[in-house]
């Protein structure tokens, strides 16, 4: 593992896969157009408030340039400005996006639009909107020029429907070659950071990291799917869990079901809740990496858990361009990362690769 507490962290781990690694690979994002995400979220805003409610499409952009593009053209503090949550910049997104504008008119927005930012729909709302506040993704991603064996590829596919993957934050959480991770490592250990969103990021980061190291353990026993005495269990689509002493078969039948699901510490104060052999594969797994738990814990998080298995939802997949292409189609909960999926079926490879 690398040594986390160190300023420099030369690179990513590449975290263990479920399924070992893959027999095939393609090129990812080709073009924007080849990752598309839509937001899923549940029930309708009432057309009255002091919220606008914004649905937009971009394309090449991040989450929060647009957010801070919105506030701009509204004249409003960039914190007024709320969403669910971020999306990659490249790709085709459409997400929803609050505006708080007590007592104001709705803003002209057709100086912001163009080819690379559409307004969908717009309407008033009595609350903004959260961080996490949606009920999933819906995603359609294009894989070019698929080499490798493609009958392994389609039976990976089949047990990634039937039994989810390793729940890993992706990637671009933890920027560019981990660059977010030497930056919090910097912070702690006394740089100051300034800006509130930076800081948040590193925060995050941080703390993903370390869920991801407690997953990469679970990964390699074999057992990230399965309860081991002392898991803290969560329930499927809460963020509730309880605390199981013995596994026995009712425990097994939630699991199978989905009902339940095995977890991982988001450091923060207050101790780790599992228990036996579930705690005990968390302290190992985390035994080097004492800054970033300090770190955390001084920086005011709480302790809480997120889900260990990502299940993949309605996925489905196409042979295009006569075989050369696969386009994928899924749904994934709020808070999980495609990347998350595709690590366990292809690599990706370059033009030059």
């Amino acid at each position: 593992m690398n040594n986390i507490s160190s300023p420099c962290i030369p690179n990513l781990p590449d975290w263990p896969r479920a399924l070992g690694a893959p027999e095939a690979s393609a090129r990812l994002r080709a073009c924007a157009e080849d990752f598309r995400v839509d937001e899923l979220r549940d029930g309708e805003p009432d057309g009255e408030g002091e919220h606008l409610l914004l649905h937009i499409r971009k394309r090449n952009r991040n989450t929060d340039e647009v957010a801070r593009a919105l506030a701009r053209q509204a004249g409003v503090r960039a914190r007024d400005v709320s969403y669910c949550g971020l999306k990659d910049r490249v790709a085709v997104t459409t997400q929803w996006f609050s505006v708080w504008l007590p007592g104001k008119a709705d803003p002209d927005w057709s100086p912001l639009l163009g080819d690379d930012l559409e307004l969908l729909g717009q309407v008033r709302t009595r609350r903004k909107l959260q961080r996490g506040g949606l009920r999933g993704n819906r995603f359609s991603l294009v894989l070019r020029g698929v080499r490798g064996d493609r009958t392994a590829l389609e039976e990976r596919l089949a047990v990634v429907a039937k039994q989810g993957v390793p729940n890993y934050f992706g990637e671009q959480r933890f920027g560019r070659d981990g660059g977010n991770l030497a930056a919090a490592a910097a912070m702690f250990g006394g740089r100051r950071v300034k800006d509130r969103h930076r800081r948040g990021l590193l925060l995050s980061a941080a703390r993903s990291f370390l869920f991801n190291e407690v997953l990469a353990a679970r990964v390699r026993a074999g057992n990230w799917n399965q309860a081991l005495p002392g898991e803290a269990l969560q329930l499927s689509g809460s963020r509730s869990f309880f605390v199981v002493d013995e596994v026995d078969e009712a425990i097994e039948a939630r699991l199978a079901s989905g009902d339940v699901l095995p977890s991982g510490p988001l450091w923060g104060r207050g101790g780790l809740p599992s228990a036996a052999a579930a705690r005990a594969v968390e302290e190992q797994a985390l035994a080097a990496c004492g800054d970033f738990r300090e770190g955390l814990e001084k920086a005011g998080l709480k302790q809480e858990r997120r889900a260990l298995r990502l299940a993949v939802a309605d996925l489905q997949w196409r042979w295009l361009a006569e075989g050369r292409d696969l386009q994928l189609t899924f749904d994934l909960p709020a808070g999980t990362y495609a990347t998350a999926v595709l690590r366990e079926l292809i690599d990706p490879y370059s033009l030059a690769g």
